[in-house]
C-alpha cells in the first residue's frame, strides 16, 4: 500500500496536468490535441507500472488488454479511435480512484503499526515511572491490539485495491470473451489445417506406394493369365478370379485416394478437381466454375469434398435425371451451388451425409442452406469464407 501511494500520485499528476492543459487552452487547437494524445500514452504505462506493483508485491497477474487502435498520421482519427475503446476509460478510472484507496490505506496500515509501537513505548514508559498500572496493562492491550489487526487491516485494504484493480486495469468479461473466441479459432484453424495436410500425406502414401504395388500386382496377373494358357482350368479360373479382384480393389482405391485429397486439387486448382468429379458422376453434370484468384488449401477441399458428397448423393438418393453445379468467388466469399431435379424430400436429420456436409462447412465458419421440398427439386447453397 505504502509503495502505490507514489505511484498514484504520479499518475493523477500527470493526467491531471495534460487535462487541465487541454481545457485551458482549448483555443490553441494544437495544445489539446497533443495533451491528449500524450494522455492516452501515458494511461497505458502507468497502467504497465501498477500491473507490475500488483506481481511483484501479491504475485496477482493482472492480464493485459491488448491495444487494437490502429496506426494513423491523422491525430483526430488516433484521438477518435482512442476514445471509443472501454478499456482505456476503464484504466483512467483506476488512476483517479487510486490515490484515494493508496491513501487511506498507506495511513491505516502506517497507524496500525506505528501505534503499536507508540502504545508499546507508552505502556514501557509507565510501568518504569509508576510500576505495574492499570494504565500500562491498557496501553499494552492496544499495543497488542494494533499488532494483531496490522495485517488485517493491510490484507483488506489490499484486497479492495487488488478487486479495483482486476476489474479495472484488466480485460472485461466481453473481452476476455473475444479473446477466448479468437484463441479458439486460431487453434481450430490449425486442427484443420493439420487434418487437411495429415490427409494429403495419406493420399500421396497411397498413390506412391499401395496403388503402385497394386498395379504391378494387376499386370502380374494379367500377364499370367494370357501367358499360362495350359495349366489346368482351376487354376487359370483362380488367376482370373485373383485378376479381376486385383483391377476391383485398384479401383476403390483410386476412388479413395479422390475423395481423400486429389493430386489434380493441389497442382492445378478447383476447376480441373471438380470437372473429374463432374465426369465421373452417374449423372448428367452441368459444371461452371468462375474462380479467377484460387483460395487457401483447407477451403479449397472443403469446397471440393462439399460438391463430391453432393453428387454422390443425388446419384444415391435423388433419381435425378440431371444436375448443375455452380462455382464463382464474389469478394472474399466462396459460393456453391448444387442443383438437381430429383426427388427432393433431403433432409439433415434423416441422414449421416447432409449432417457431414453441415459440420464440415461449419468448421471453416461457412454457411450451407438446403432447399428441397418435398417431389423437388433440391438446391444446395454453400458460402465459405475465402482466408
Amino acid at each position: 500500500m505504502v509503495t502505490g501511494f507514489p505511484v498514484a500520485l504520479a499518475a493523477v499528476a500527470v493526467i491531471g496536468g495534460l487535462t487541465a492543459a487541454s481545457i485551458v487552452l482549448i483555443w490553441t487547437v494544437v495544445v489539446p490535441v497533443i495533451s491528449l494524445m500524450l494522455l492516452f500514452r501515458a494511461v497505458p504505462v502507468f497502467t504497465r507500472v501498477q500491473r507490475n506493483r500488483f506481481n511483484a508485491f501479491l504475485g496477482l497477474d493482472i492480464p493485459q488488454v491488448p491495444r487494437r487502435v490502429p496506426a494513423s498520421w491523422n491525430p483526430f482519427k488516433v484521438l477518435y479511435l482512442e476514445a471509443k475503446v472501454a478499456s482505456t476509460w476503464r484504466q483512467l478510472g483506476y488512476h483517479l480512484l487510486a490515490p484515494l484507496i493508496a491513501g487511506i490505506g498507506s495511513l491505516l496500515v502506517i497507524l496500525a503499526w506505528s501505534g503499536a509501537l507508540v502504545a508499546i513505548a507508552i505502556a514501557v514508559q509507565i510501568w518504569i515511572e509508576d510500576g505495574t498500572t492499570w494504565r500500562g496493562t491498557l496501553a499494552m492491550l492496544v499495543a497488542m491490539g494494533l499488532l494483531v489487526t496490522g495485517p488485517w487491516v493491510a490484507r483488506g485494504v489490499s484486497a479492495l485495491d487488488e478487486y479495483a484493480a482486476a476489474a479495472l486495469l484488466g480485460p472485461s468479461l466481453k473481452e476476455q470473451l473475444a479473446q477466448r473466441v479468437e484463441t479458439l479459432r486460431e487453434s481450430r484453424a490449425e486442427v484443420i489445417d493439420a487434418a487437411d495436410t495429415e490427409r494429403r500425406r495419406i493420399e500421396r502414401d497411397l498413390h506412391d506406394g499401395t496403388q503402385q504395388r497394386l498395379v504391378w500386382l494387376a499386370m502380374n496377373l494379367g500377364m499370367a493369365r494370357a501367358t499360362l494358357t495350359d495349366l489346368p482350368d482351376p487354376a487359370v479360373k483362380l488367376i482370373s478370379q485373383a485378376h479381376e479382384e486385383a483391377k476391383l480393389a485398384l479401383k476403390e482405391l483410386r476412388d479413395l485416394v479422390q475423395g481423400l485429397h486429389p493430386a489434380v486439387l493441389n497442382d492445378q486448382g478447383l476447376d480441373a478437381a471438380l470437372s473429374g468429379v463432374a465426369a465421373r458422376a452417374p449423372v448428367p453434370v452441368r459444371l461452371n466454375v468462375d474462380v479467377k484468384e484460387r483460395v487457401t488449401p483447407t477451403i479449397e477441399a472443403v469446397a471440393f469434398f462439399v460438391v463430391s458428397e453432393t453428387l454422390t448423393n443425388i446419384a444415391k438418393h435423388a433419381a435425378a435425371s440431371s444436375a448443375q453445379v455452380l462455382v464463382w468467388r464474389e469478394g472474399d466469399r466462396l459460393h456453391l451451388v448444387v442443383h438437381d431435379d430429383g426427388g427432393g424430400g433431403a433432409d439433415p436429420a434423416r441422414g449421416s451425409g447432409l449432417r457431414g456436409l453441415a459440420q464440415r462447412v461449419g468448421s471453416v465458419d461457412g454457411d450451407l442452406r438446403i432447399d428441397s421440398p418435398p417431389g423437388g427439386p433440391t438446391t444446395i447453397r454453400v458460402e465459405l469464407p475465402c482466408a
